[in-house]
């Protein structure tokens, strides 16, 4: 494995690769914010909103919110641009106290809300077909968040989708940037979070295609049809986790008092049970975690140095989610010694290398790893 010399995550992370000169693409992508005209971008991001208004038969745009302080934040920012909007929401079958009232918090901005829920018997099918076959509990999660509100929004006749942040996208031309983009099958196969499968891959002796309906959004002869489009609002405005946490916070946002559910932040993933597993599953994969994500975006954004983070690193640990394992075990309907023998089958050995009973990640970030003491929390 190769670390980033600026920040800390190893080229082991999907799409992330590091130049010649020790720089990964994502810390050198975050630099040419600094070169972006965004009094422009605003000024874009106005004429999506005229196109929007000019297209509307009542609510301007759709939303997908989850209750967190990014979709909080595009609610308040579409709000002040004058916009109409219905906020739609996937709900998870893992929804936390503290999500659902930061979820309703949000509906009282001032929206019209949907809160989809699939069968949980379907989910519970789904979710347990996904980790087997790809080790990751989220496809089910990631194609409803983009099939639902596509659906909805061609049913109900609204032009434009407003999502928050996707760092992997680019506009194609200056009619994109004013207008929005496709969701055509080609972008969300390659941005969709979903292996690269549809609902139709998932069709089984154990899931009907009838049960995976919602899974299905419309197609693209539809969304032309209907005239629908969508934008990220981070392209147009500037996006920082501690801005938008601080918008969010000024409209009745709150953190998790407990401390961060996974990673760093006190804010983030909170508002359901299952997000940590998505993301820890990655120690098998590739050998980092959700800490090295946002200690890498901290150390771009100056608040810490890569000296400190690593520290950070070594202090916390793998930070193994038990009691959310607990839950999705218990979910699934599985044991948690299933669900670890499952894991297993996705550990990476081009970067793991067994040391007798003990997995070890030869150069690791941190020299001093106490291996032994990740072994013993896996086994507990």
């Amino acid at each position: 494995m190769r670390y980033c010399s600026n920040c800390i995550l190893p080229d082991t992370r999907p799409n992330l690769v590091i130049g010649a000169d020790g720089v990964c693409n994502a810390c050198k992508s975050h630099g040419t914010k600094r070169e972006i005209d965004w009094p422009a971008r605003k000024l874009a991001f106005d004429a999506v909103v005229s196109r929007a208004k000019s297209r509307s038969s009542g609510y301007d745009c759709l939303i997908p919110v989850s209750g967190g302080k990014d979709s909080t934040w595009q609610v308040v920012k579409c709000l002040e641009a004058g916009l109409n909007p219905l906020a739609v929401t996937w709900k998870t079958p893992g929804r936390t106290a503290i999500g659902q009232r930061n979820l309703d918090n949000l509906v009282a901005l001032g929206v019209d809300h949907i809160d989809y829920q699939i069968n949980p018997g379907v989910e519970r099918k789904f979710m347990f077909d996904a980790l087997v076959r790809f080790g990751s509990t989220a496809v089910p999660m990631h194609m409803a968040i983009f099939a639902i509100p596509a659906k909805i929004a061609v049913k109900f006749g609204i032009p434009l989708i407003v999502w928050g942040e996707n760092s992997a996208f680019e506009y194609g031309g200056r009619d994109e940037e004013r207008t929005g983009f496709r969701l055509d099958r080609a972008w969300l196969q390659r941005h969709g979070v979903t292996h690269g499968t549809t609902a139709t891959d998932w069709i089984s002796e154990r899931l009907t295609e009838q049960e995976l309906t919602p899974y299905f959004g419309p197609s693209e002869a539809e969304l032309d049809a209907a005239g629908v489009l969508a934008v990220f609002l981070g392209y147009y405005l500037e996006w920082d986790p501690e801005t938008t946490r601080r918008i969010a916070a000024e409209h009745g946002f709150v953190a998790d008092t407990s401390g961060p559910r996974t990673g760093l932040y006190d804010y983030a993933d909170i508002d359901d049970d299952f997000i940590s597993i998505h993301h820890w599953l990655k120690w098998y994969k590739f050998g980092f975690t959700r800490l090295f994500d946002n200690l890498s975006l901290e150390i771009r954004n100056g608040r810490i140095t890569r000296e400190a983070a690593v520290a950070i690193v070594r202090a916390r640990g793998d930070e193994t989610p038990h009691g959310d394992i607990d839950k999705l075990c218990g979910f699934l309907g599985i044991t948690t010694k299933k669900f670890f023998e499952i894991a297993e089958t996705f550990r990476n050995h081009d970067i793991w290398m067994r040391d007798g009973a003990t997995w070890k990640v030869p150069g690791f970030l941190v020299p001093d790893w106490n291996w032994a003491d990740t072994a013993r929390k896996l086994s507990a």
